[in-house]
């Protein structure tokens, strides 16, 4: 059963336009994101699902450069563009990644992957991000092809059909949901790159570990960051949008 990492990327940030093409000594934080994924051991193919906005012809010219997996389609109709990305593969397992992720942890993500292989009965999908409890910027969902196909032929609600996967996780009678829980909760950090203070940790934190080893995991930004708390503060104020779907613990019911 193969598994595709959909990284679903675009240009047109309204907070931090060309977030995911800001570069960090040299290398786009796109490429830093990719890098670590391409890490995972169970993820077989990565594609990146852009739009087909003119804005997004970087991205298309990225993928290329860079060997990767391309598909360009709605831009709005997000859920829509990961059909397309399976339409063209025949993989069962779709990881959804975000590209706005560029500490994304492989580790992390491998672990969330072998939860949904190893469930008995199977999940139809798992998550470490509902509820928080990882850092914001290390989310990962892994999902059937079948639940995927099944949102896109029905889901209405434009926030479904803009966020990928509500309709899954809002059905919980029609899909066996599992969430991924880490203890003690690092819910109160944020590593992802929405705002120009989030591009500064970022910043700090990749001429911090990078150099000295690309590898670095979770732990080692934990580190970094106790060792300069004052990090912290440069994207403090930045709070995440509102969910949906919050305080809920998915049992794999």
């Amino acid at each position: 059963m193969s598994t595709v990492a959909i990284v679903q990327a675009r240009m047109t940030s309204t907070r931090l336009p060309g977030k995911i093409l800001l570069e960090v000594m040299d290398r786009s934080m796109l490429a830093y994101q990719l890098e670590r994924v391409a890490r995972v051991p169970s993820i077989d193919a990565i594609v990146i699902a852009t739009t087909t906005n003119a804005t997004d012809d970087p991205v298309e010219a990225f993928a290329r450069d860079g060997g990767y997996g391309l598909h360009r389609g709605s831009e709005n109709d997000v859920l829509a563009r990961f059909a397309g990305v399976l339409s063209e593969n025949d993989a069962e397992t779709v990881v959804r990644l975000t590209a706005d992720c560029p500490l994304t942890d492989p580790e992390v993500i491998e672990q969330t992957i072998q939860r949904f292989k190893s469930d008995d009965p199977a999940c139809d999908y798992v998550t470490n991000a509902i509820p928080r409890s990882y850092p914001a910027g290390l989310d990962v969902e892994v999902f059937k092809r079948a639940a995927l196909e099944t949102a896109a032929a029905e889901a209405r609600d434009p926030y479904d059909r803009e966020h990928v996967t509500p309709f899954i996780y809002r059905n919980p009678d029609r899909f066996r949901l599992l969430s991924v829980v880490l203890e003690p909760s690092l819910a109160g950090e944020r590593w992802t790159l929405d705002e120009p203070g989030d591009f500064e940790l970022i910043r700090r934190v990749l001429e911090a570990l990078y150099p000295i080893n690309p590898d670095f995991r979770m732990r080692d930004v934990i580190r970094i960051l106790d060792e300069n708390p004052e990090w912290r503060g440069l994207n403090g104020s930045v709070r995440e949008k509102p969910r949906v779907v919050e305080n809920v613990i998915f049992k794999g019911e």
